[in-house]
């Protein structure tokens, strides 16, 4: 399919709220069109509603990254609508429940860490590869996966979460692993971590703004074509993991 125009076109998953919203409206900015990638229809709608109130070139996309049917509809409904991908923020995650010992290591609930990782992880490699396609029709295209230092083996901060913090060690991981095998292409690969944000996510008790942790994400996902490959970067630069 030929591309509709010449405007680049962001995924960004998760993106009804929090530091998702703070991307797409960060990304719409810049002037790119926004897909607003959100499994609540309702909450879609009004994210998508409220960024074109501000100006952004905006339309939802129902996704739910656990979901194969659900990521080839969301792709599909991309193709259709920009033609191409030149962003793709996977966004989307969840902490899991840490009630009664579930994220205790002594103690840990497996089946809490199977849901951690089929959306922080495997919902991931679901869109990333669903979409790489539509990646590959644009001439600089960039992914960023959203991390967190919680992952990090040399910081080791905040709560012990034993389903939450290997997940981002290994999606941090995983994001060298797609560098590697796309180095010979266009497509540039990073994570980021958006630091301790006010949101729903931290019950609004992180001491940085969305838009303060949407920043690293967004200058990452418009890097020069000679920007760094793989790495893992936090709002003061490269990030120790």
């Amino acid at each position: 399919m030929a591309d509709v125009d010449d405007t680049r076109t962001a995924l960004v998953t998760g993106a009804n709220k929090g530091i998702g919203y703070a991307i797409a409206a960060g990304l719409g900015e810049l002037g790119l069109r926004v897909a607003v990638g959100a499994r609540h229809d309702a909450r879609r709608a009004e994210a998508v509603a409220r960024l074109r109130a501000a100006g952004v070139d905006a339309f939802g996309v129902a996704l739910d990254v656990t979901s194969d049917d659900s990521v080839a509809a969301a792709a599909a409904v991309i193709e259709r609508t920009a033609g191409r991908l030149d962003v793709l923020v996977n966004n989307a995650g969840i902490s899991g429940r840490t009630d009664g010992g579930a994220q205790d290591p002594t103690t840990l609930d497996l089946d809490v860490v199977r849901t951690v990782l089929d959306t922080n992880v495997f919902g991931v490699v679901r869109v990333t590869n669903a979409m790489l396609p539509l990646l590959g029709r644009a001439q600089s295209p960039r992914i960023v996966n959203v991390s967190s230092t919680m992952g990090s083996l040399t910081l080791q901060p905040g709560p012990v979460m034993a389903a939450y913090s290997p997940s981002k060690t290994m999606l941090t991981s995983l994001t060298t692993q797609y560098a590697r095998r796309l180095a010979g292409t266009a497509v540039i690969v990073n994570a980021a971590c958006p630091g301790y944000v006010a949101t729903d996510f931290t019950g609004f008790d992180g001491e940085r703004t969305p838009e303060q942790g949407a920043a690293v994400v967004i200058r990452l996902a418009t890097l020069p074509d000679d920007g760094p490959r793989g790495g893992f970067f936090e709002e003061a630069g490269v990030a120790p993991w």
